[in-house]
């Protein structure tokens, strides 16, 4: 007589088995066939290109795929050794907590702190452990304690993130799910929020889908990496994956840290690094100017200069009076019917200009953006200038159409030719890789894919001589974020003034030659871009940090010095 198998006494705390999914009407697998686990206390780091799957992946775990969001699953999910499908979803929720690529899946709209409770109410928790809890996940957070009674609803999505962060933390699960957690997150919280996910615990595991590597890559134990077709293309230590298989990443458009790039160039030039580094600190651990020859020394400093010089904005030749596109002057800013937050700014922006809006979250910086093209009316003081188009933190809240061909359409003139319509649609799919999504309905896109979506659509005609981007890389990929970086470059040579708000200090450093820094309720500075990703005491003060190519500017100084 056989007995039924036993299960392992402690069996992964995930496992996808030749799990593959396809939605509705599509014509291939939005991912899969997928084998993967995921260890009790281990810490995972899922990574891929832009519509690899990433998030349908996540999505299967607890049931939400296929019981909420219809699909056609095959092979089996387990959950702790059970099967995940056997459950509810909602049944899952003390044994996962699932961060959601977009903050509003998580909150209700209700206050800050009941956003907090409700997962706690709902497991019937005695209101003295909620209360202590709420407050444990409110500092750990890092959210002021006046937010209790805010409405999630007013919040920026930085703090909106913050706030569905703090509701998902607070369950304790002993699995944590985060799809794309840093997203819109200034530098300061996105480093406390990644020391908090990462931190060792034996019975607490951790799967996480984010593109800011830099600060995170150094706790993640082991790395899974999806193709473009949603298979898996190559599972490892990161070390090893970010040096063996860089070619291959940077290929696909996936992410990879900066000491990635410099430990490609330090090889090239023959002194790579004993050990693939994960930061630029590693990448030069080896090549200290006090105690390293100087045929060494010179060998790196060209691949070193190249790496600085390709991070850094190229000076911009202007007309000796370049036209004026916009001006506050004396500008109270506040969001649409709420509290004036921002005072008495003076602030110009000129043709040709590519100008990095700066701060932490919070600090108002969107609605800065929203009241600089216009879109905004303002509390006080006065704008002058010609309208501005602006593409929203959110892409959805852009998109007006039934398929992103129309969307694109819509955003061309009706006069113009229909000809020359599809001309610059084709070109424009061609350019931002939307081609295989045109009869798409927008909101079945990816978010990387939306993100493309409405950026396309915002500068496909020429209606705007001024354009503010919010948060332009959030949710793309390293192909999409090359491919908008090289539309606002030619935007830039076309005489456009091009507003940029973001939280990505490397981006800023790249594109803008002029920055401002936004918080207290006011502008704190407005100057270079170097000049101000150079003062530590500014950046602490606005919550912001040095962008990732800063040891390597300080290696060169040292180098210069010697």
């Amino acid at each position: 007589m056989t007995s039924e198998p036993r299960l392992p006494e402690n069996p992964p705390a995930a496992e996808w088995r030749g799990v593959r999914v396809r939605y509705p009407f599509a014509k291939r697998d939005a991912v899969g066939p997928v084998a993967l686990e995921i260890r009790r206390g281990e810490r995972v780091l899922l990574l891929g290109p832009s519509g690899s799957g990433k998030s349908t992946l996540l999505l299967t775990l607890t049931g939400l795929i296929p019981q909420s969001i219809p699909a056609e699953v095959d092979g089996s999910v387990r959950l702790f050794g059970s099967d995940a499908h056997a459950r509810k979803p909602w049944a899952w929720a003390a044994d996962v907590a699932q961060y959601f690529q977009d903050a509003d899946q998580t909150l209700c709209g209700m206050r800050v702190e009941d956003e907090i409770a409700f997962a706690l109410e709902n497991r019937a928790m005695q209101p003295a452990l909620i209360e202590e809890a709420v407050a444990s996940a409110m500092e750990r957070v890092g959210l002021p304690e006046d937010w209790r009674k805010r409405r999630s609803s007013t919040l920026s999505g930085g703090e909106r993130q913050l706030a569905a962060l703090a509701a998902t933390l607070v369950q304790n699960a002993p699995l944590f799910v985060a799809d794309e957690p840093t997203a819109h997150l200034a530098p300061e919280a996105a480093g406390r929020l990644h020391a908090l996910l990462t931190k060792a615990e034996p019975d607490h595991s951790i799967l996480i889908v984010d593109h800011r590597l830099d600060g995170l890559i150094q706790a993640i134990d082991r790395m899974v990496v999806l193709g473009k077709d949603g298979t898996l293309i190559a599972e490892g230590y990161p070390r090893a994956i970010f040096r063996e298989k860089r070619e291959l990443l940077m290929s696909l458009g996936i992410w990879c840290p900066a000491s990635t790039a410099l430990d490609a160039a330090l090889a090239q030039a023959g002194i790579a690094p004993p050990i693939a580094p994960l930061s630029v600190e590693e990448a030069l651990a080896h090549l200290d100017p006090a105690s390293t020859s100087l045929d060494r020394i010179e060998r790196a400093r060209p691949a070193v200069e190249t790496f600085v010089a390709e991070r850094s904005a190229r000076p911009v030749v202007t007309t000796t009076n370049p036209s004026l596109m916009a001006r506050l002057t004396g500008a109270d800013c506040a969001p649409f019917l709420g509290p004036t937050i921002l005072r008495n700014i003076n602030l110009a922006i000129h043709e040709g200009e590519i100008l990095g809006i700066l701060g932490a979250n919070g600090a108002g910086k969107s609605t800065l953006g929203a009241c600089l093209s216009g879109v905004l009316a303002l509390k006080g003081g006065t704008r002058s200038g010609a309208p501005g188009g602006l593409a929203f933190q959110r892409s959805e809240n852009q998109f007006v159409a039934d398929t992103v061909r129309e969307e694109m359409l819509t955003a061309l003139p009706k006069r113009m030719a229909e000809d020359e319509k599809r001309r610059r649609v084709a070109d424009a799919f061609a350019r931002w890789g939307l081609t295989d999504f045109e009869g798409h309905h927008p909101f079945e896109l990816s978010q990387g894919q939306k993100r493309r979506l409405a950026l396309a659509a915002l500068t496909i005609g020429e209606n705007w001589p001024l354009l503010v981007l919010d948060e332009p890389m959030a949710g793309l990929d390293a192909h999409g974020a090359s491919t908008l970086t090289a539309e606002i470059l030619a935007l830039r040579e076309k005489g456009r003034a091009i507003a940029i708000i973001s939280h990505d200090m490397d981006l800023a450093l790249k594109l803008c030659t002029r920055c401002i820094i936004v918080g207290e309720g006011r502008l704190l500075a407005d100057g270079p871009t170097e000049t101000l990703l150079s003062d530590p005491q500014l950046l602490k003060r606005a919550g912001l940090a040095e962008p990732s190519c800063a040891p390597a500017r300080r290696w060169l100084q040292q180098v210069a010095a010697c």
